[in-house]
């Protein structure tokens, strides 16, 4: 069975980080779920690793893999480049395994260009105070700041009807078994089920005709 890419967006707070963080802990105990590792020319952190936080390259190498039309998508944010790998992609989705990009909007037009069966999800807060709390109880930025998430929040959210699906996060255990139903859901599609069910519906079919 081939895995899907699943694409997953949304403004800053609504929680979208910590939805596919609980989804891996929770429904990736077969190793099927795999989080796509994006390329960048960002110098490396202390406590990161290259090739489990990001595929960490040079600036030339990675104009190099832009002329090579390797990434599903790409973007230049603050002088530095970041870039969704589509061999990494392909790698997996052929193993078998659900792939999550992390990729805003403009990443997400990008990638149905070119994988049109692609599925997309948009993770929502229940209403703009709320989504403004959580940005405040971070306690990571000033008012000012504060005021610009907010400002491109909506921004953000103008294109959820982009996507396949919406999931408005006000209870997080909800939020989650939303997620998970999505992916669950796919498993089961007519195409996968016909590769990973083959045996099974051949044989109940075995010597029906009309």
């Amino acid at each position: 069975m081939k895995g899907t890419i699943f694409i997953v967006s949304s403004p800053s707070g609504a929680g979208k980080s910590s939805l596919l963080k609980a989804l891996f802990e929770e429904h990736n105990k077969d190793g099927s779920l795999y989080m796509s590792v994006s390329h960048t020319t960002r110098p490396m952190r202390p406590g990161e690793k290259d090739g489990v936080d990001y595929h960490f390259v040079s600036e030339a190498e990675f104009k190099q893999l832009i002329d090579r039309n390797a990434f599903y998508e790409w973007a230049h944010v603050f002088d530095k480049y970041y870039g969704t790998s589509r061999e990494f992609v392909r790698a997996n989705v052929e193993s078998g395994k659900d792939v999550f990009l992390d990729i805003d909007w403009q990443g997400a037009q990008q990638v149905r260009r070119l994988e049109p069966e692609v599925r997309s999800i948009f993770i929502l807060p229940p209403s703009l105070e709320e989504l403004k709390r959580r940005l405040i109880s971070r306690a990571q930025d000033s008012e000012e700041v504060i005021n610009k998430r907010m400002a491109k929040a909506q921004r953000e959210i103008s294109h959820y009807t982009e996507y396949d699906y919406v999931i408005v996060n006000d209870v997080f255990s909800e939020s989650l078994d939303a997620l998970w139903g999505i992916v669950n859901a796919s498993r089961h599609s007519l195409e996968n089920q016909k590769i990973s069910q083959k045996y099974i519906l051949d044989n109940l079919l075995s010597g029906y005709s009309e």
